[in-house]
């Protein structure tokens, strides 16, 4: 069975262990204000499980994971264990679902959607979630 590793990045590991343990805290990033979701993957050379806080943004029933780092030039090394392991758990709140990740190949879609959520992002890397039947749950604090 996989073992969760936390991120080496502090804020990242607060913030999953804030919205972890109280249900209600931690869905917004930082100090921002923005609403996030906690995504599980795992992690393409370690196999650990990983957990990424991510803006929230819906399309629908549809989630639209944005790969930015800030605008960085690289992409996050999660949208890399995406590509490998389109598989999530993905936690919105109290709701956890299991979806499925598509990459959004096409540069004018990836602009569009990205653009759309977060202006300063044109070059992210983008995925889309998609709920798998029967999979929602409660998340437990």
């Amino acid at each position: 069975m996989a073992k969760y590793v936390p991120s080496p990045r502090d804020w990242v590991r607060e913030q999953v262990e804030l919205y972890e343990n109280s249900g209600t805290k931690g869905t917004t990033l930082r100090d921002t204000g923005l609403p996030v979701v906690l995504v599980t993957h795992w992690g393409n050379k370690t196999g650990a499980i990983r957990k990424t806080p991510l803006m929230r943004v819906k399309d629908g029933d549809n989630y639209i994971l944005i790969g930015s780092q800030g605008g960085a030039p690289k992409d996050p090394a999660w949208a890399h264990n995406l590509r490998l392991n389109p598989h999530i758990e993905l936690r919105d709140e109290t709701i956890v679902r299991l979806m499925r990740v598509r990459e959004v190949k096409d540069a004018a879609e990836r602009v569009s959607r990205s653009t759309h959520a977060q202006p300063t992002t044109e070059r992210s890397a983008v995925a889309l979630s998609h709920p798998q039947p029967n999979t929602e749950r409660s998340a437990r604090p």
